[in-house]
């Protein structure tokens, strides 16, 4: 399948009618593989990643996660792995708690209001939406084929950022799929850690790295950056970190 949002869709599919016991084992040699950089494994685990990533799959993900356990399948417990914070979440209370930007009407907008600005921005509304706290805003402003890679960037990279939002960003394969914002959703310690732990398995050496050194992660993630780490094949002697690995995955 050459498209992405197909790619995902099918492999959600499977998720929610394939039974769990069949499906962990075949997940954990693919998992195992894409460890290895095989490049076909690795293309099969971004539309895993982001049926994964997917709030219908939730419960599927639970099963997973307690088969990868149990049997064990070591590759697909790192995939599917809920890392324990270190601290106290951050109480973030509800979307409509947040300052909304001004929007230049002279008075707050209701969320329906701002809903209807979302669905066809202009350019000057668009950075507004951007810093909208409410997920459902910016889940319209993402699917807007006006809005470019750095305008998500930002948002991916803004802290404090609300969960719930960088939860939206992980979920549209348009953006999730860009090395960049990847890289940003794992780095904000906002990024929830359900969903930060499989983008981590899609990251490459280099970037496994740096995410496993920076101090503002979760440890639980840096800690699995380690374990995926442990796990790339070696690099051949002369060659840069990172080289060999295909950073282009669509």
């Amino acid at each position: 399948m050459p498209d992405a949002s197909l790619r995902s869709a099918y492999m959600r599919s499977l998720l929610l009618r394939g039974d769990v016991a069949d499906l962990a084992p075949m997940l954990d040699v693919l998992c195992a593989r894409a460890e290895q950089a095989e490049e076909a494994a690795r293309e099969a685990l971004v539309a895993l990643v982001d049926a994964l990533n997917h709030e219908a799959c939730g419960p599927v993900v639970q099963l997973l996660r307690e088969e990868a356990l149990g049997v064990p399948h070591l590759a697909l417990e790192r995939l599917v792995r809920q890392p324990l914070a270190m601290v106290e979440p951050r109480d973030v209370g509800k979307p409509e708690d947040d300052r909304i930007p001004d929007y230049g009407k002279g008075r707050p907008l209701s969320l329906g209001e701002r809903k209807s600005l979302a669905r066809r921005p202009n350019r000057a509304m668009m950075d507004r939406l951007l810093r909208d706290p409410h997920p459902d805003v910016i889940r319209m402003v993402l699917a807007n084929p006006k809005v470019v890679e750095e305008d998500v960037l930002a948002v991916a990279a803004r802290r404090p950022c609300r969960p719930d939002v960088l939860a939206e960003i992980a979920r549209q394969p348009r953006w999730a799929h860009r090395p960049r914002i990847r890289m940003a959703l794992v780095l904000n310690p906002d990024t929830p850690l359900d969903i930060a732990a499989p983008v981590a398995g899609l990251l490459l050496r280099h970037e496994l790295r740096l995410v496993a050194s920076s101090p503002t992660v979760a440890p639980a993630v840096r800690a699995l950056c380690l374990e995926h780490l442990e796990r790339r094949p070696p690099v051949a002697f002369g060659e840069r970190a990172g080289e060999g690995e295909d950073d282009t995955l669509q």
